[in-house]
């Protein structure tokens, strides 16, 4: 075997081993290369691991229906391992080594600030699929999770509400990084500016990972005592499991103290006894609830594939809305490449603005060309016991984005590129 046949060879099995079993050995040559950048394994693998399947499903839909300009999409994956420097390493690799046009990927904040100097450097697409906190905003992003207007603010807005409740009293209690840590200083602002003094507001962080929540919930119920009390959680990760437990043993429910969450959805409550946590809220921009045509095309090929990829638990896997997103976002670059007739990164970023696609949320979604996010409805949704959410409220039209939240001194006039 001659040393380029070796080496081509050797190339092949690594890509079929890093990809999935279920993979063709090789592909044609002339494919679209497509980067995926979602942790398998560590603390976040509870949340991206189904990110990384959806794509897969996306990928070999779009296969199947021609592919993008007659070529079929090749997926390439990696797994950062929840290790945020490493996310900078593997999608160095992805964009140089693997020469890959597009790469959907990252969940944590902290995850996508590792990546955005490389993304930048070499001038790449990433497609960022998570709501987020916001105060950013880069031309080689295309941001299809929810900004802090779209999903954080409404929810407090909600809990504030008579309807949701009439909460004078807020605990802020999210994960230690980037995200939460923001969030909690626009929601602050937003909590000030109604009129909510600091002495009625709790911030409290916990590490990646943390599982011990009893004497948090503890607090909890002491400072509820105060008046009327919910809490806004920007847990992110498998800590997430731990802390509805300890909601559970410690009897503390949505009648007493409401639990907003951002980060929770529908495949996080898999691992959880949902029956304790039953009113508990979540904001997103899409539940698997929702009733529309296309909402049940997409439940129903979501299920069907993961039948027949064997994936873990396949008869009871769920969606939810980074899913929708990461769904969203391939279909919509799709559609950018085939406008750009072309995958130059330049000429899909001209192409992107004003793609509009008909999500499973069952709203017509726009990229906005000026600040690459997508105008999205908001939905607030109660915890039913069959971990499913009852969608209490929505909007009736789409939001633009605000990146820049006007709850942060000097963000005036940033909301374009």
């Amino acid at each position: 075997m001659s040393r380029r046949t070796l080496l081509k060879a050797t190339a092949l099995g690594a890509f079929a081993f890093c990809a999935s079993s279920w993979l063709p050995a090789a592909f044609a040559a002339d494919t679209i290369k497509v980067g995926i950048l979602h942790s398998l394994s560590g603390t976040m693998a509870i949340s991206e691991t189904s990110l990384k399947d959806v794509a897969l499903m996306t990928i070999e839909e779009i296969n199947a229906n021609g592919g993008v300009m007659g070529k079929k999409l090749e997926p390439v994956i990696v797994d950062p391992a929840s290790n945020w420097p490493l996310f900078a390493e593997k999608a160095r690799q992805l964009i140089s080594q693997d020469k890959v046009s597009v790469v959907f990927g990252c969940w944590t904040s902290v995850s996508r600030k590792s990546v955005l100097p490389v993304f930048k450097e070499l001038n790449s697409l990433l497609f960022y699929p998570v709501q987020y906190e916001g105060e950013e905003l880069e031309k080689n992003v295309f941001y299809t999770g929810a900004a802090p207007n779209q999903q954080a603010i409404p929810a407090t807005e909600y809990l504030m509400s008579k309807e949701g409740g009439g909460a004078k009293r807020f605990v802020l209690l999210g994960t230690d990084y980037v995200y939460p840590r923001t969030t909690n200083k626009i929601l602050r602002s937003f909590l000030n500016s109604k009129g909510v003094k600091d002495s009625d507001i709790s911030e409290v962080y916990t590490p990646f990972g943390h599982s011990d929540y009893q004497t948090i919930v503890a607090n909890i119920k002491k400072f509820a005592a105060g008046g009327k009390t919910a809490v806004i959680s920007t847990i992110n990760g498998d800590s997430n499991v731990p802390f509805y437990k300890e909601l559970g043993n410690a009897g503390l429910k949505a009648t007493d103290v409401p639990v907003v969450a951002f980060s929770v959805g529908e495949e996080e409550l898999r691992g959880v006894d949902t029956k304790p946590l039953v009113g508990h809220l979540a904001a997103w921009n899409y539940f698997e609830s929702v009733k529309n045509p296309v909402n049940a095309a997409f439940i129903k090929k979501w299920k069907a594939y993961a039948v027949a990829k064997k994936l873990p638990n396949a008869n009871t896997v769920v969606t939810n809305d980074p899913m929708e997103a990461t769904y969203v976002g391939l279909y919509m670059w799709k559609q950018a490449v085939e406008k750009a007739k072309s995958t130059d990164t330049d000429k899909v970023i001209a192409a992107m603005g004003g793609q509009t696609f008909k999500a499973p949320s069952g709203y017509t979604l726009t990229m906005d060309a000026t600040n690459h996010h997508l105008h999205k409805p908001v939905m607030i949704g109660e915890i039913k016991a069959d971990g499913q959410f009852n969608v209490v409220n929505k909007t009736k039209t789409t939001i633009r984005a605000q990146p820049w939240s006007p709850y942060i001194p000097g963000n005036e006039g940033k909301q374009k590129m």
